[in-house]
């Protein structure tokens, strides 16, 4: 996809299966006239009667140790405060640790 000043490239991809919903880690890479730079799309698709239903987030250069740190904040409060008991790896052992 391009027009004159903007184009978009895939440079990898990282997909996790989780039930009825796969989630997508896309880097792309964007050319625009002040030059080449990259971003993140994290996209969550879920199946639905009528077919599937995605949201998406762009997460910036700028964003990412914020974000990254914010989400680790996160699931390590649910982790040691919420669920201390749960198996968070109850799943990924069921699936084998296959890589998707």
């Amino acid at each position: 996809m391009s027009d004159s000043n903007y184009e978009r490239e895939e440079v990898f991809s990282k997909r996790v299966r989780a039930g009825k919903r796969t989630y997508f880690f896309d880097v792309k890479k964007s050319n625009t006239s002040r030059g080449e730079d990259f971003y993140i799309t994290i996209t969550e698709s879920k199946k639905k009667f009528e077919g599937y239903v995605k949201h998406k987030i762009f997460l910036y250069k700028e964003d990412f140790n914020k974000f990254s740190e914010a989400f680790t904040q996160t699931v390590n409060h649910v982790k040691s405060e919420l669920m201390p008991e749960y198996d968070f790896d109850e799943y990924t052992n069921r699936e084998d640790n296959n890589d998707y």
